[in-house]
């Protein structure tokens, strides 16, 4: 059975690997590089599934910027998991929804 990930382990797994606080610009750049990609892929609706590869599909774009969305919270000391229950607690008060809702906001 495969392990669970979390966004904490997610965090932690980046930090043992890649932790180089001096380099938050450059995360910061790859982060947009990687959200155009991810745009094309989306654009082109290139999918692992239909090309028997993860290279240059959503699927691999989205790991790229989750990686340095992950690389990013470490460079500051933020835990994405804290603060992504902080702001869906606001995002439920502002949009008077159970749930945190979808495009419409």
């Amino acid at each position: 059975m495969q392990e669970v990930l979390t966004l904490k382990g997610l965090q932690e797994y980046i930090r043992r690997t890649d932790h180089q606080p001096h380099l938050k610009t450059a995360y910061y750049l790859k982060l947009i590089e990687e959200t155009g990609e991810l745009a094309e892929a989306i654009r082109k609706d290139k999918r692992e599934a239909d090309t028997g590869t993860i290279k240059g599909t959503i699927e691999e774009e989205l790991y790229d910027v989750l990686y340095y969305i992950a690389a990013l919270a470490n460079v500051y000391e933020i835990d994405l998991e804290t603060c992504f229950r902080h702001k869906e607690q606001i995002n439920k008060a502002k949009w008077n929804k159970e749930a945190g809702g979808g495009y419409e906001r």
